[in-house]
């Protein structure tokens, strides 16, 4: 199962923009229920960083909220894609002026960064 930009969740908030509010939780709850099957017994966080939260989303989206001050590592590259288009309006000479700091990945992340 595809989470990031789901055909069935994307179509959910084209029915939400058209305002059929009704149609767009329908579709919005059997993306849930697809969700909740698939990934019962499955790993579903993308997260590559080394964590004790590492899957279980409540308690790392509550632990953000809580500090306030980055987002969980599986929201960056949604909000990437959104910075990288207002990062255009300068001709990206932001990029020049950040350097990311480096993060602890998890095992099996560390050994392909190795290899590469």
């Amino acid at each position: 199962m595809m989470i990031e930009n789901n055909p069935k969740e994307l179509a959910a908030m084209q029915e939400f923009h058209k305002g059929n509010r009704q149609e767009g939780l329908r579709l919005q709850e059997e993306f849930a229920a697809e969700f909740r099957e698939e990934y019962r017994h499955r790993d579903h966080c993308p997260c590559q960083k080394a964590c004790r939260y590492h899957g279980n989303c409540k308690e790392c989206v509550a632990i953000h909220r809580a500090h306030q001050e980055h987002v969980p590592n599986c929201m960056r590259p949604m909000l990437n894609r959104k910075l990288k288009l207002l990062s255009e309006l300068t001709e990206h000479t932001l990029a020049r002026e950040i350097e990311p700091p480096r993060e602890v990945l998890r095992k099996e992340f560390q050994e392909q960064k190795m290899k590469q």
